[in-house]
């Protein structure tokens, strides 16, 4: 029997898959902290409803030293990457090994990288044909998409997809399989 988790979620925008997070039965009480580095992201107002703390944080003193510290004093064992395009810095990456997990809007190795989240995947993917793609939920390490993959999952693609349709599909998996695959890795 594990004791209850205290995690840290990191989102840069909107937040759907964080509020997906602060939703889920087995989630939703151990979700502490929302870390955004965008005074103007939607995350912001779902933690306001949901009245959990914010640490705000600046690239400079994210590349120095992760603010581990500030993580450590609001007693963070966990950090979720849920739409966070920051890289994360190796103070971070060594202060909670394996317990940093990222989502990627595609089926790792392929694109994959510094540059490709969001649309930048998206038109990749159709300009490379790809007949099917899909999600990659993993553990962060020191590269960009590399860490060891926790679970994938996929959909598929035809002729008349675009960049906004292939977003849907993926966003779709995103909601269905990320607080799921995190509430199993981490009960």
């Amino acid at each position: 029997m594990n004791a209850s988790k205290n995690i840290a979620i990191f989102a840069s925008g909107a937040g759907s898959n964080a509020l997906k997070i602060v939703q889920h039965p087995t989630l939703k009480n151990q979700v502490k902290l929302i870390v955004c580095n965008k005074p103007n992201a939607g995350v912001l107002s779902i933690a306001q409803n949901f009245d959990i703390p914010v640490l705000m944080i600046t690239k400079t003193k994210f590349d120095e030293d992760g603010f581990v510290q500030e993580l450590r004093n609001a007693g963070i064992d966990k950090i979720v990457l849920a739409g966070f395009l920051w890289k994360i810095p190796l103070p971070l990456i060594k202060a909670y090994p394996n317990c940093i997990i990222n989502i990627h809007p595609a089926l790792l190795p392929k694109y994959g990288g510094k540059g490709m989240y969001g649309h930048f995947v998206y038109e990749a993917v159709l300009q490379a044909k790809e007949k099917e793609t899909g999600i990659t939920i993993h553990y962060v390490d020191e590269f960009y998409d590399h860490g060891q993959i926790i679970m994938q999952a996929n959909c598929t693609l035809n002729e008349l997809d675009d960049a906004h349709t292939v977003a849907k599909k993926v966003q779709a998996l995103e909601h269905k399989h990320f607080a799921v695959s995190l509430a199993l890795l981490w009960s």
